[in-house]
């Protein structure tokens, strides 16, 4: 009986060889920050499933109940901020667990306090009307940029937001 295992290792190198390339053409920042976002994507996603809300919120900004608040920015700020949502999404894509909207949000938290950039985190709800259920989702916006969790003002609606912390004295 013949074996598939040439056909599988060609399959496999070419999968690799393919998605090294796509690495390659990726911007400088997003792969030296790759390393990094891939292990706080972990993180995050440990945190959520380990701890109650209650016991990350406060990690997660300034709560400010069901306001819309999106902090101006400077040019240089929102292309940084630019920047780090698609470093964020590009980890996300190739993490072995769920890197859903909300392991995103709280690692694009993090990485905006890293770089000093005014933030809203967002929660929200939908109600889907086929199913018959409620969606949650999360997302990050500054500026003009929606960071992580794309345009999530236009399908859901907002149950709670988090401010950065520079953002308190304003607000």
């Amino acid at each position: 009986m013949p074996t598939r295992t040439p056909s599988i290792q060609s399959s496999l190198r070419s999968k690799l060889k393919r998605k090294a390339s796509s690495f390659v053409q990726q911007p400088r920042f997003a792969k030296r920050w790759f390393p990094v976002l891939w292990i706080l994507l972990g993180l995050s996603r440990l945190a959520i499933l380990v701890f109650s809300f209650r016991r990350l919120a406060p990690h997660l900004g300034t709560p400010v109940g069901i306001a819309s608040f999106i902090p101006l920015l400077t040019p240089t700020q929102e292309a940084k901020a630019a920047q780090i949502g698609q470093a964020v999404r590009l980890a996300a894509r190739y993490t072995p667990w769920v890197s859903n909207c909300f392991p995103q949000a709280v690692t694009a938290r993090l990485m905006l306090g890293v770089y000093r950039i005014p933030y809203s985190l967002y929660f929200g709800v939908m109600r889907d009307l086929e199913r018959h259920e409620y969606k949650a989702h999360a997302w990050v916006a500054t500026g003009r940029v929606a960071v992580t969790g794309g345009l999530g003002f236009n399908h859901f609606t907002v149950v709670g937001c988090y401010l950065s912390p520079r953002l308190q004295d304003q607000w």
